[in-house]
């Protein structure tokens, strides 16, 4: 038996929102493959220990294999920790975005430093860690051969065979859903049930911020097939009666086939006589007209795009590509078509200052999205502010901006240990991250007035019952009725 793990994700405020389908991807691999398999859905399981335990006791895995972002590791490590206590001849795989993202980091530190150590700690840990696409890595991962043990597995080259080509992604089976208990994740699109589903891979964009950008697994975009993707959602209309879809791809409208995808979509709801409701995330300075009426006459009625900041110099420093101009005409471009906006915003970055907070709230003012979120950056593994970062002489860690000059200093974080720094609720926020012009307290300070103050101003409630509304860019994320009683799974709201 083979057990796939989804570790809990008690940084965000509801975790029984988005299904995590990178795992089931590999979940439905397995199955194609004949191997046994099931999985273990911690989302929400407020004694997750306590589940890991029963279950290696009563039916230990020959394999274990744990997925995890950046922020779920404190958990996922806890898990292994336990796992290899109770049942210490099982063999433990960690794959996703956290052991992709430190590999790409470690791949261009020069000399050894934090990112070595994160790896070096995820090998000491796992005995197998996956980097890069795991849907044909864990074919690799679970078979038995001699010097299998503390070895990485580098997926995320392009040219490994073990790198997912568009061909490849288009034959993977779909997302095993049927190893989870769906019931139990309650988004909806206005107020449609609705799931999530991944159209393409990647996103070719190089935002300073972003973990990734040196990972090809997720700079290069790698796309399905219209017809595929169609396909996908029969599978979800028929099987379970899904009717609304989150389409969770980077950028929806990096894909040149973007439009006929739409028409299709339109298509498959005049065929099966339903009404689709879908959410996406667009690329600000890509969108055009077109492609807003087609996403309308598809079925979206929101979208979602990265604006980050309504600074100039922020947005440069950033690397973003889309000035302030580009994001105010994507709005205008949404509400010619009918579509709402939710635009996601963060500050923390390199130059930020009063000043520049002042500018992005004026601009959200000015713009009036129907719903918008704030967060205060963290520099991932992968990503440039944390790739280039130099320690300095009080041990602190800074990225310059060549273009401006403009740093960014970060204090060191144990990702074995904290997540307080991704997203929060109200009064929660902590900020890791301070500039030359705002130590961190200020950031966190500025950070929740400004959300009040345009909440106010343009009556967006934060609705603490529909924490879904707020967390819809995290990497966000049933299990047995023998092993989990409803009473001792818990929500925070």
């Amino acid at each position: 038996m083979i057990t796939l793990v989804i570790p809990p994700s008690p940084f965000l405020l509801d975790e029984r929102v988005f299904l995590s389908l990178g795992i089931l991807r590999v979940a439905a691999v397995l199955e194609q493959n004949n191997l046994e398999v099931e999985v273990l859905d911690l989302s929400g399981v407020s004694n997750f220990l306590d589940v890991i335990r029963t279950h290696a006791q009563r039916s230990p895995s020959r394999v274990y294999g744990l997925t995890a972002t950046t922020p779920q590791m404190p958990s996922a490590a806890l898990i292994a920790h336990e796992i290899r206590r109770v049942t210490p001849s099982s063999r433990l795989v960690l794959g996703g975005p956290h052991p992709t993202l430190s590999l790409a980091a470690l791949k261009k530190e020069y000399v050894r430093g934090r990112a070595f150590r994160a790896c070096s700690e995820l090998a000491k840990l796992f005995d197998c860690v996956v980097a890069g696409d795991g849907e044909s890595a864990i074919l690799e991962a679970v078979r038995e051969s001699p010097g299998w043990y503390h070895q990485w597995m580098d997926a995320d080259d392009p040219k490994s065979p073990l790198f997912l080509t568009n061909a490849r992604l288009n034959d993977l089976p779909f997302p095993a859903r049927h190893l989870v208990d769906l019931d139990s994740y309650h988004y909806t699109i206005d107020g449609e049930r609705a799931t999530s589903l991944i159209c393409q891979l990647g996103c070719p964009f190089g935002c300073g911020f972003c973990g990734g950008r040196a990972s090809p697994m997720l700079r290069r975009v790698r796309t399905r097939t219209t017809a595929n993707v169609v396909e996908e959602l029969r599978h979800l209309y028929t099987t379970y009666g899904y009717k609304g879809f989150m389409l969770y791809d980077d950028e929806l409208n990096v894909n040149p086939q973007m439009i006929p995808m739409m028409e299709a979509i339109r298509g498959l709801q005049d065929e099966v006589g339903a009404q689709f409701k879908l959410r996406g995330f667009i690329k600000a300075q890509l969108f055009t007209p077109a492609q807003a009426d087609a996403m309308f006459r598809a079925g979206f009625r929101w979208i979602l795009t990265g604006f980050e900041s309504g600074s100039p110099r922020i947005l440069e420093n950033i690397q973003k590509k889309a000035t302030r101009d580009d994001n105010t005409r994507c709005m205008a471009i949404a509400r010619g078509a009918g579509l709402r906006v939710k635009a996601l915003m963060s500050i923390g970055h390199p130059g930020e200052s009063r000043e520049t907070i002042d500018q992005t709230r004026d601009w959200l003012l000015e713009n009036k999205p129907e719903d918008f979120d704030v967060t205060i950056i963290t520099p991932y593994p992968g990503s440039p502010y944390y790739d280039e970062a130099k320690l300095d002489k009080d041990e602190n860690w800074v990225y310059t901006y060549p273009g401006t000059g403009d740093r960014l200093y970060q204090k060191e974080v144990d990702y074995f240990k904290t997540a307080d720094y991704y997203k929060g609720g109200p009064g929660d926020y902590v900020s890791y991250v301070w500039t030359d012009h705002l130590p961190s307290l200020d950031l966190v300070e500025l950070r929740d007035g400004m959300e009040k103050e345009v909440r106010r101003h343009l009556a967006i409630p934060f609705n603490v019952s529909s924490p879904a509304l707020r967390f819809e860019h995290s990497m966000g994320q049933g299990l047995p009725p023998s092993i989990l009683k409803k009473s001792e799974r818990a929500v925070a709201v």
